[in-house]
Parts: structure tokens; C-alpha cells; sequence
């Protein structure tokens, strides 16, 4: 199939029902942050400190589940707030090292089941998958860099 006759509605469908299941095998039934959680702390991590309007545009959540998502982490001390240097009426929220500690957790142990999930493919299916890997992350990302068309 060349790349112009690529159904890419097949392709959307047969992509989202793959990684909704690796997800769905992928939590652990003991974890105790849920994959919403892991993401805002990751984000904080990774982006802090941040508004909690900015972290609920990044993480495409409404802002009252961000505030309980927030409201969560603190209770945890897995974050904290601070005043906003530019506006005193708002705050930022920032990990605390407990905070990154739970990140690393949670990716350790969501990557070593992914890693029990593809254990028993072969070869060229793992690089299939690694090869992937760039466009996937693109999509993740909401990146819209496209090939250059090929005449």
C-alpha cells in the first residue's frame, strides 16, 4: 500500500484501540496514583512551576478537575504552592522531592509492564515498534509535522 492510499481511519481506529488496551494493562491495580495524577505531576515536574489554569491547558482538562487533581497531590505532598511573582492573587504549584519520587515510580513500574507486554514479540515486530516511536510521540505531543511530499 503506498503512502497516499493509507487509510488513515483504519489506521486511527486499529491505533486508538491498541493503546487504550496497552493502557488499560499497563496500570497496575495496586498503584495508588491514577494515570491522570502521574501525568499533571509529571507535567508539574517537568514544565513547574505552573499556574493551575496553564497545567489544565497542557494536560486538556477542565479546570475543576485540575483543581481536585491539585487538591490530591497536595494532600500527598507530592507538590506545593507558591505565591505568583506577577500576581498576587494567584499561585503556582511545583513537585516537592516526594512529588518526583512517585513520577519515577510510576513510570518504573508502567515501564516494566510494557516491557512484559512486548517481552515475547519477535524481533522485527520490537522494531516495528521502535520505529514508530518518533511519529507516535509527534501525535502524543499534538505535533503537526508532516513528510515532505515525494512527487
Amino acid at each position: 500500500m503506498s503512502p497516499r492510499s493509507t487509510d488513515r481511519t483504519e489506521v486511527a481506529a486499529r491505533l486508538a484501540a491498541a493503546v487504550g488496551r496497552i493502557n488499560r494493562r499497563a496500570r497496575t491495580d495496586s498503584a495508588s496514583l491514577g494515570y491522570g495524577i502521574v501525568s499533571a505531576l509529571a507535567t508539574i515536574q517537568r514544565e513547574g512551576p505552573l499556574r493551575p489554569g496553564d497545567l489544565s491547558r497542557i494536560e486538556v482538562v477542565t479546570k475543576p478537575t485540575m483543581t481536585r487533581i491539585l487538591t490530591e497531590l497536595e494532600q500527598r505532598g507530592f507538590i506545593e504552592r507558591e505565591a505568583d511573582p506577577r500576581d498576587g492573587r494567584a499561585f503556582m504549584v511545583s513537585a516537592t522531592a516526594e512529588g518526583v519520587e512517585a513520577v519515577e515510580r510510576a513510570r518504573s513500574d508502567r515501564t516494566g509492564i510494557v516491557a512484559e507486554l512486548i517481552a515475547e514479540l519477535g524481533e522485527s515486530d520490537v522494531a516495528a515498534i521502535a520505529g514508530a516511536l518518533d511519529a507516535l510521540e509527534r501525535v502524543a505531543q499534538g505535533d503537526r509535522v508532516q513528510e515532505p511530499h515525494t512527487f
